[in-house]
């Protein structure tokens, strides 16, 4: 797979988790617009500001694990990556358990928390509990994601990326699957991902 695509299919996957808030704010805004009823203007700006709220959370989300935040050598705060993964779920059938450490690790082994924390919420279709633990020595990081969930599962092409055995084409699903093993694979980070009996893991370090 060349650079180029590979970006595009990434930025494919940002658009697909962008569209449905930002569809809503322009639906709230055209409520806002045309309606005159106090109670359905309330119900509107409601929904515009939670969807943008939303959108915002998961633009900051993507920002920092698909993008370069950061200069070389950077090092990120867990607990804001923290809060920044709990702004992705925030009002979403996925709750999570954040333990890790109050550490700075270095931007890829951050990045690739995340993009695990992701396979493990897209592992949830009818939501759940995802725990996040993390080393407590900042020179050695490592992790463990679980997932629990009713119908908590892998679908067997993001598995096969994860693992880097992509199935092609690519799409946004496995495509940040795809990434996560990349990244895993840089960091010598030995990333395992194991599905059984409704829950998800995905341990690395």
């Amino acid at each position: 797979m060349g650079e180029l695509e590979f970006a595009a299919l990434l930025v494919s996957r940002v658009c697909h988790d962008l569209v449905s808030p930002v569809g809503a704010v322009v639906n709230g805004l055209e409520v806002l617009e045309d309606e005159r009823d106090a109670t359905m203007r309330a119900d509107a700006l409601k929904l515009v500001t939670s969807s943008a709220e939303q959108a915002t959370a998961r633009l900051q989300f993507a920002r920092i694990a698909f993008g370069a935040a950061g200069s070389a050598g950077a090092e990120l705060d867990l607990n804001e990556i923290g809060r920044t993964v709990q702004g992705l779920v925030r009002g979403g059938k996925v709750k999570v358990d954040w333990q890790a450490g109050s550490l700075n690790w270095p931007k890829d082994w951050a990045k690739l928390l995340m993009n695990a924390t992701l396979l493990a919420s897209d592992s949830l279709p009818r939501g759940g509990h995802i725990t996040v633990e993390t080393s407590s020595d900042p020179a050695a990081p490592g992790f463990t994601v679980r997932a629990t969930g009713q119908n908590a599962r892998i679908l067997d092409e993001v598995e096969k990326a994860a693992r880097g055995e992509p199935v092609y084409p690519l799409d946004g699903r496995s495509i940040q699957a795809f990434l996560t093993y990349k990244l895993a694979r840089t960091l010598n980070a030995g990333l395992t991902l194991t599905a059984r009996d409704g829950t998800v893991e995905l341990v690395a370090g």
